[in-house]
């Protein structure tokens, strides 16, 4: 089951949405769901510390 940020809107067409597989974490594009990629649960960690820190703000 794909999940989104709560921070989302109602509308829910621009979210990226994240699912846990059996062996990682699924990351897909609300605007293409049927494109998708996994990532290991570590890897999965590290972007959202990133993300916490950051380091993909835009200028």
């Amino acid at each position: 089951m794909f999940r989104r940020s709560s921070y989302s809107t109602e509308s829910g067409n621009n979210c990226v949405e994240v699912a846990r597989t059996g062996v990682g974490v699924a990351v897909r594009d609300s605007k293409a769901p049927e494109c998708r990629f996994g990532v290991t649960p570590a890897g999965f960690g590290r972007f959202v510390a990133a993300a916490r820190r950051g380091r993909f703000d835009l200028p």
